[in-house]
């Protein structure tokens, strides 16, 4: 009996751990995900570098910006942090 007393600070920690950290950072891993397949030309992102632009073309990994000066720059899918402005939703 002792020692199941013993593992209970354990689990508890465990349990508050997960909670805390691990489901919060999947729930916003799938969003960020979610996020990046729902891309469409024309929306106005931002790059994990801190890019800002516009989808001119989308392949399976990789993604076409146009910038602001007229030039194209490719970057994989995973760097996009964040749709500023997206076309659907200007719709």
């Amino acid at each position: 009996m002792q020692g199941i007393a013993g593992l209970w600070p354990l689990l508890l920690m465990f349990v508050l751990f997960y909670f805390l950290l691990i489901r919060p950072n999947q729930k916003r891993q799938k969003n960020v995900q979610t996020m990046q397949s729902n891309l469409q030309k024309g929306d106005k992102i931002v790059t994990i570098g801190g890019l800002h632009g516009t989808v001119d073309a989308l392949d399976e990994g990789k993604i076409i910006i146009l910038c602001g000066d007229g030039s194209r720059l490719t970057y994989d899918r995973a760097a996009i942090r964040d749709v500023v402005e997206s076309t659907s939703s200007a719709n």
